[in-house]
């Protein structure tokens, strides 16, 4: 998987909106944090990868909370793919 930095990065009264522009396989490769944050999709499609878990992301899906502490990575299904990332902290 290809690395991604976010496209935009907001910080609004502690809080972390990164949004990600990225095209297939890009992405977010394995890592963990001490704080758990929101994903979701909001053009294309996205994977999400947790221990035995992974679960495609569209703009019809509900964001999902990944919490502390746990590897996950994220990673660009197709071309033009934008996920956004919502943290308290961090």
């Amino acid at each position: 998987m290809i690395g991604l930095a976010p496209r935009f990065s907001v910080v609004q009264e502690g809080i972390t909106l990164n949004v990600f522009h990225a095209d297939k396989g890009q992405g977010l490769p394995r890592h963990e944090h001490r704080y758990s944050h929101l994903t979701m999709c909001h053009a294309g499609s996205c994977v999400v990868r947790k221990e035995k878990r992974e679960l495609v992301m569209t703009k019809d899906t509900q964001p999902v909370n990944l919490v502390a502490n746990e590897w996950h990575e994220i990673e660009a299904l197709e071309d033009g793919t934008v996920f956004v990332n919502v943290f308290a902290g961090g």
